[in-house]
């Protein structure tokens, strides 16, 4: 089961049906793709709350015009074939709709991040 992808299909189906907060289960990786979120303004606040074993991340949508900020997502690297960009595919894909998420080794990073590092890595998802 892809836990990356069950948890932007949870946010996108909220932010369709209008909620003001989606609360999805917590992992590493999950919480630091929604701070990366924060960081680029497609959600309000991100949370981390519960203890132990009973972890959860709550993420505040957000609204522009009654129409919600994060309009799709497209899932790139998938359990059955992973994608792996280094810095002059980032650069060509610099074209493409959205922003592009990828997993480095200097952790989660925006394309942008990505290149201003000079590292590449994992392409997990592109989010408009």
């Amino acid at each position: 089961m892809d836990t990356i992808s069950n948890m932007l299909v949870q946010i996108k189906n909220s932010n369709n049906a209008g909620k003001a907060s989606v609360v999805v289960p917590f992992s590493n990786i999950k919480y630091a793709i929604a701070m990366l979120f924060e960081r680029e303004k497609y959600v309000g606040s991100v949370v981390k709350k519960g203890k132990k074993l009973k972890k959860f991340i709550e993420i505040d949508l957000v609204y522009d015009a009654d129409a919600p900020r994060i309009r799709g997502v497209r899932r790139i690297s998938k359990l059955s074939r992973r994608r792996y960009f280094s810095v002059a595919d980032i650069v060509r894909e610099k074209r493409a709709l959205g922003t592009l998420v990828l997993s480095t080794p200097k952790g989660v990073l925006t394309g942008k991040d990505a290149v201003k590092e000079k590292t590449g890595g994992e392409a997990l998802l592109r989010v408009w």
